[in-house]
């Protein structure tokens, strides 16, 4: 099952799809008491993918693959390597990467994001299942130039439109050993799998909610892979994950008013 957020005219709805064909509209909450209200709508009809989740943080993880660590000219870690990406940055499927002018080079990088349900602090590795919605495909976008030149990466990480989620969280993934890929304008440029992990995700979680306390809604973005690379305006962007679903974006220039 794969919850998402939508817009069906000018209403903001949230509803449960099997992928394909509808979606049936739900109220309450996701992550405990919600009822199907009997409305549905095709997927083909939806105007408009919000982003799945509305967290209080993005926390992300750098180098947890470990090809990607010898791309980056890193050493493989020891633990793990954690960031903050503005959730101001979020936006949802099919909408569109604004290539700032202020940066001479963007990247995408495909990953695996996780949602928080319910609020832990401290949790223990054999527990965190408990704290986990459902998985969705994210791109940690990042003005490389920016992420050279400083020790905090805030800039190069959370400019506006630079966190795509979506299209949905999917509820029922086993997301240990999923394909992870990343499509530029439709030729494969980046392709691995979870199981390469350099911290699974029990691991992850647990080691976060040490420092700091998880929210429902939070949203953990777990590392990209090898194969990371620049994009330029115009390009369309998919990634796509097993089973977890295909999350598209294309990059437009920045419009500034005038």
């Amino acid at each position: 099952m794969k919850y998402l957020r939508f817009l069906a005219g000018e209403e903001t709805l949230q509803g449960i799809t099997d992928g394909i064909g509808y979606v049936k509209e739900i109220s309450g909450d996701i992550s405990g008491d919600y009822g199907i209200t009997g409305r549905q709508f095709p997927l083909e009809e939806i105007s408009r993918y919000l982003p799945p989740s509305r967290p209080t943080k993005i926390i992300a993880v750098g180098r947890n693959y470990r090809a990607h660590a010898e791309e980056m000219g890193e050493e493989v870690p020891t633990e793990p390597f954690l960031f903050l990406k503005a959730p101001s940055a979020l936006i949802g499927h099919g909408e569109k990467i604004i290539y700032p002018d202020e940066s001479s080079r963007v990247d995408y990088e495909a990953e695996l994001g996780l949602v928080i349900s319910r609020r832990g602090k401290h949790i223990h590795p054999a527990e965190v299942a408990d704290y986990i919605l459902g998985y969705c495909c994210f791109n940690d976008v990042t003005a490389r130039d920016f992420q050279k030149t400083e020790h905090q990466w805030i800039r190069a990480k959370s400019f506006d439109t630079f966190a795509p989620c979506g299209p949905w969280v999917d509820i029922s993934a086993d997301p240990h050993d999923l394909e992870i890929q990343m499509y530029r304008n439709g030729k494969l440029v980046q392709n691995s799998r979870t199981s390469d992990f350099i911290f699974s995700i029990p691991e992850l979680v647990s080691y976060i909610s040490r420092y700091m306390t998880l929210y429902p809604g939070d949203l953990i973005a777990t590392g990209t892979p090898s194969g990371i690379g620049p994009v330029e305006v115009g390009d369309l962007l998919t990634v796509r994950i097993e089973g977890v679903g295909e999350l598209q974006n294309r990059v437009v220039a920045e419009e500034r008013v005038k």
